[in-house]
C-alpha cells in the first residue's frame, strides 16, 4: 500500500461522515495532486476499503463521496444528507440482507451492492426554519 493510499485510507477511517475527492484535495495534511487523490479513492473502493456514492445537491453541484468500509466485516452505512446545512448523519450498518434476499429470489437476479442514502432537512435546520 502507498503513502498516499495508507494517508486516504486514515482519513477515510477516522471521517464520520462521507468525503469527497474535492474536499479532500483542500486538506493541508494530504501532499498529494488531485489526480493522485482521485486514483487512490478509486483503488480503495476496487479492493473493498471504500465506498461511494453520487449525490446531486443544489447547491455544491453533483460529488462523488467516499467513505469508509470494512473489507473482513463487509459493513457499509447508509446516510442522511441533510439539503440546508449539508452535514451528513449515519444511518448506521446495513439493515437490508433479508429483503435483499427476497428480491433475489422474487426476481431471479444475483445483488451485489447496492447503495443508499437520503436527502431532506434534518432536525436542527427544521427547527430553525420554524423558528424564523
Amino acid at each position: 500500500m502507498t503513502k498516499a493510499r495508507k494517508a486516504l485510507l486514515e482519513l477515510l477511517r477516522e471521517s464520520k461522515e462521507p468525503i469527497s475527492a474535492s474536499m479532500l484535495g483542500g486538506d493541508p495534511s494530504l501532499p498529494f495532486d488531485q489526480a493522485t487523490i482521485y486514483r487512490n479513492l478509486h483503488y480503495l473502493e476496487e479492493q473493498g476499503f471504500a465506498e461511494s456514492f453520487i449525490l446531486h445537491c443544489t447547491e455544491h453541484g453533483t460529488e462523488r463521496y467516499y467513505s469508509y468500509r470494512s473489507r473482513s466485516e463487509g459493513v457499509h452505512h447508509h446516510w442522511f444528507h441533510c439539503e440546508k446545512c449539508h452535514a451528513f448523519i449515519d444511518l448506521g450498518g446495513c439493515v437490508y440482507q433479508e429483503q435483499m434476499k427476497d428480491w433475489e429470489q422474487q426476481y431471479g437476479f444475483t445483488i451485489n451492492d447496492h447503495t443508499f442514502f437520503l436527502t431532506g432537512i434534518c432536525a436542527s435546520c427544521k427547527s430553525q426554519s420554524l423558528l424564523e
